[in-house]
């Protein structure tokens, strides 16, 4: 009697000891979801689940950030953050400073001595120097910088950037002047072209630069 109650007693035990076992091993040969993604544990024969994952599926307000440089972005999951602002990149626009470039006896030389840069930020865009040079030619300057000496021509009516290309380090720059704003005497003309030379030529990949038609920054 004591030895068949001893063996029942041995038989459940081994019966538990099973079961255990085959639940562990179902738990290890699955797919679990761990940071919003599926993890395989052990050999699972069940392919990647499809659906998503923990809190990759919220649903997030449809507010939006107003970011610098003037456009919004929304949330997204799965925290629901907002999602980041375009890169912003600190740039440089060339102006003029005749004060900076006057020779021995007070007379303005009119060169590339006189150019002044003064610091921006733009969007990283794949236009990024053309972007840069419709900025140049907007010449919005600050009273801060205005009180240093710092001038410019610019915006000149009607003139504006048409098109640009890039090839082998050479920029080419197609300009419209309807009103030949862009002419006059040969210092004037000089500085205005100076301004966008040197802004264009802040990009390494820029070595030359031209400008279209060659009827402009005509003395």
């Amino acid at each position: 009697m004591l030895k068949n109650r001893r063996n029942l007693i041995i038989l459940i035990a081994g019966a538990v000891v099973l079961l255990v076992l085959f639940f562990l091993r179902g738990q290890e040969d699955t797919w679990i979801c761990e940071e919003n993604g599926w993890v395989k544990h052990g050999m699972p024969d069940t392919p990647m689940p499809t659906e998503p994952c923990g809190e990759e599926s919220a649903f997030c307000t449809a507010d939006a950030k107003l970011c610098p440089d003037g456009s919004y972005v929304g949330r997204v999951a799965p925290k629901c953050d907002f999602a980041p602002c375009p890169e912003m990149r600190k740039i440089k626009l060339y102006y003029y400073n005749y004060n900076l470039d006057k020779d021995e006896t007070g007379n303005v030389q009119c060169s590339r001595n006189g150019l002044v840069a003064v610091e921006r930020e733009a969007v990283s865009p794949e236009n990024l120097i053309q972007d840069t040079i419709k900025l140049l030619l907007k010449g919005e300057l600050t009273e801060e910088e205005k009180a240093q000496g710092i001038a410019t021509e610019y915006p000149l009516p009607g003139f504006s950037l048409t098109d640009f290309s890039l090839e082998d380090g050479v920029l080419n720059l197609t300009f419209d002047d309807p009103n030949n704003r862009s002419g006059g005497g040969s210092c004037r003309v000089g500085v205005l072209w100076f301004q966008i030379e040197a802004t264009a030529k802040q990009f390494p990949e820029v070595k030359e630069v031209h400008f279209w038609p060659e009827e402009l920054f005509q003395p």
